[in-house]
């Protein structure tokens, strides 16, 4: 369902207003309308039904995304985000209930843009956990100026948002935190504000003979485990692995399924069964 969507939800480079006009053109659905898509799609399948419930929806995605402007990203790729969000949601909506669509895929759409701003607003993450994200976002909706809290303004959205007041201030200094650069700015010769960068006192190890002998042991050793995996699985299997993942030119489901006569679908299961085994021998 995702890959049939792509060309139509794609937002073009540079064209981000020609995208948003042309959204707004889609018409909306009404609630039979909606109701007799989502069925079809539900009981039958049909793709046409998901392409239409998405791409009339599209609209609610760019509006969401707008909310999330203030973190530097770009809104074209907010808006992708947003897109795989409500993919996600007409995939999993259920016309039996009644709630619209709208009211369902929210969230769905608001949960992918979370993970892509935290993953792309610093190098290194700031919020790991459930409670972290949840205080990072509510302390940018409740941060209304640059600089950092007062006492009064720390304790009260602590009690706002339920968490100590440490909590809060450790958040904020790690949304002030800036990323350092491996190697640094600044003149050498100025000793007035030079401080080194990593790059000029962290060893680089890698061209170190025994770190090149480690390296390549261990690469021959994961080979021979690989190849010894490979060999515990069917014919069937491992050439399924092979042609997919370890082949120069790699094949696709439907081309393995013309070659076994099944259908690609069984393909795709073989594959994740094999990758499943190979997986778990591996660990051991």
């Amino acid at each position: 369902m995702y890959k049939s969507l792509t060309v139509d939800l794609a937002v073009p480079s540079g064209s981000l207003e020609a995208y948003v006009q042309a959204a707004s053109q889609i018409p909306m659905l009404g609630v039979e309308e909606e109701r007799e898509l989502a069925t079809r799609l539900r009981e039958e399948g049909d793709l046409n039904a998901a392409r239409q419930l998405v791409l009339s929806h599209l609209r609610f995605v760019i509006h969401v995304a707008r909310g999330y402007s203030g973190y530097g990203l770009p809104q074209a790729d907010l808006i992708q985000e947003g897109n795989i969000g409500l993919m996600k949601a007409v995939k999993r909506f259920d016309p039996g209930v009644n709630v619209r669509l709208v009211s369902f895929a929210v969230h769905w759409i608001r949960a992918e843009i979370h993970e892509y701003i935290l993953r792309n607003w610093r190098i290194v993450k700031l919020a790991t956990t459930k409670a972290q994200r949840k205080l990072f976002f509510n302390l940018r909706k409740n941060k209304k100026r640059l600089g950092w809290f007062s006492h009064q303004e720390v304790e009260a959205v602590a009690k706002e948002l339920d968490v100590p007041p440490a909590t809060v201030l450790e958040m904020e200094k790690r949304m002030s935190a800036h990323d350092a650069s491996f190697d640094g700015y600044g003149d050498a010769d100025d000793d007035s504000d030079f401080s080194p960068s990593p790059a000029g006192y962290l060893r680089d190890t890698r061209m170190e003979p025994s770190s090149m002998l480690e390296a390549e042991d261990w690469e021959t050793y994961n080979h021979q485990r690989l190849n010894l995996v490979l060999d515990n699985l069917d014919e069937r299997s491992r050439d399924i692995v092979q042609s997919r993942w370890l082949s120069e030119k790699k094949a696709t489901l439907h081309e393995l399924a013309d070659k076994y006569g099944i259908s690609a679908e069984r393909i795709r299961q073989l594959e994740k069964n094999a990758m499943k085994k190979m997986k778990g021998a591996l660990a051991a």
